[in-house]
């Protein structure tokens, strides 16, 4: 992981290969045991807590735990926990009776949690679910089961350097003619830039034809249902392609090269998060604008987007608590805290975040799909990435897509193929 805060969640193939064929027996013990409706008579003394273990979360949730403190009398113990260690330490700790009332996850490792039986089914009213970004619940949600409550969400949107470009570019077209205007490699010089060999960036351009992961019917995706070598697939791989061949991209390109050079002002566009602005702002000051994805026949790309949430251990006493914190965690007010210290946006639409720069990503979300969150999806980023740098140095796209869908499939069957 490099100096700046990056999206990491497709980083994470190594620790979803478990558990794929079935889930946890709830017919026993646990679903017995329903768990109590949270009243002042049980109201336990404390609620432990694993933070995702920034600065600027501990920051944000001291403040937040001791307003529900003040407010119920029940003490929040913060612990900081690594992101993408706490899974793996719940499927330990959890059924010992040593995990937290609550832990912290990213949306596509929800197939995970729910299936290794560590993350609680949870129940929300209908005024509980008021308020959240559309589909942040859903993607939270493993197969019609609420598994988590969203706190912060992410896609990525065009940022542009107005010393180089005045205007965003509303169209696919508008943006190579900026990569035409502006590039010239011999001085590092370019119009647009992106991490495109990385299939988490290039998938606005795959589905833009029709291309797509795993299909999908009201919130289930059929694992069995891949669209990696259809011909949306493959058209949007060619339309990457042809920006390597024209010289827009540059053969080498990565995140960290792709920074330097937008710092620096020697690029007109990049694609990027919202984990980059402080970075981008400190470096270009007004500089620095921000607009949704281009069109493609008229129609706005499509990027994808992530949710992190909290997430009920199974195993808590204290369940319906819990649950409750998550909620007061993620309430208007409490987000708006959140957002103050982390700069991350909240899962929330009814709340104003007063600075224009995120404007753009708040407006990308209408047009973004969450990324799937089964298990399956770990066997697929990082063939179809390397399927991306295969093609962009000229192989074939559709004989690339249809060896990297064998393999994908193959590595599902191993995994245990369809999911429940």
């Amino acid at each position: 992981m490099t100096k700046r805060k990056r999206f990491m969640w497709p980083a994470m193939i190594g620790l979803s290969f478990t558990l794929m064929a079935c889930g946890p027996d709830r017919s026993g013990v646990l679903e017995q045991l329903q768990p109590e409706p949270a009243t002042e008579e049980n109201k336990p003394d404390s609620l432990r807590v694993w933070v995702h273990d920034t600065e600027t979360y501990l920051q944000a949730y001291k403040v937040i735990a001791e307003q529900f403190t003040e407010e119920t009398g029940i003490e929040v113990q913060l612990v900081p926990f690594g992101l993408f260690d706490q899974l793996e330490a719940m499927s330990l700790d959890a059924p010992s009776g040593r995990g937290p009332d609550l832990f912290f996850q990213p949306h596509d490792m929800t197939g995970n949690a729910y299936l290794q039986g560590v993350a609680a089914e949870i129940e929300l009213t209908d005024e509980q679910k008021e308020g959240y970004i559309d589909g942040s619940l859903d993607a939270l949600s493993y197969n019609g089961v609420q598994v988590g409550i969203p706190a912060s969400v992410e896609t990525y949107a065009l940022m542009y350097n107005t010393d180089l470009i005045p205007e965003a570019p509303e169209t696919i077209e508008e943006l190579e003619q900026i990569g035409e205007d502006l590039t010239d490699s011999s001085s590092d010089q370019y119009g647009f830039l992106l991490e495109a060999q990385n299939a988490f960036f290039a998938y606005p351009f795959l589905a833009a034809y029709g291309g797509y992961f795993f299909g999908e019917d009201q919130g289930v995706y059929d694992v069995d249902d891949l669209g990696i070598s259809n011909q949306g697939t493959v058209q949007g791989t060619e339309l990457i392609r042809s920006w390597y061949e024209k010289g827009y991209l540059p053969s080498n390109l990565n995140g960290d090269i792709m920074n330097g050079l937008f710092l620096q002002g020697n690029v007109g566009a990049v694609v990027s998060g919202p984990w980059s602005i402080n970075e981008y702002r400190n470096a270009l000051g007004e500089n620095l604008r921000t607009a949704p994805l281009p069109k493609i026949n008229g129609d706005r790309l499509e990027s994808f987007a992530g949710v992190k949430g909290w997430m009920v251990n199974e195993y808590s006493e204290h369940i319906n608590w819990a649950k409750e914190l998550a909620l007061y965690m993620t309430s208007k007010e409490s987000s708006e805290i959140f957002f103050d210290y982390a700069k991350e946006i909240p899962a929330r639409s009814d709340i104003d975040l007063e600075d224009e720069v995120y404007d753009a990503f708040i407006e990308q979300l209408e047009y973004a799909t969450f990324m799937p969150n089964v298990p399956a999806v770990s066997a697929v980023w990082e063939p179809l990435g390397d399927a991306l740098i295969f093609i962009s140095n000229g192989d074939d796209a559709e004989e690339v897509l249809v060896e990297t869908q064998d393999m994908i499939e193959d590595e599902i069957e191993i995994m245990g193929g369809g999911e429940e």
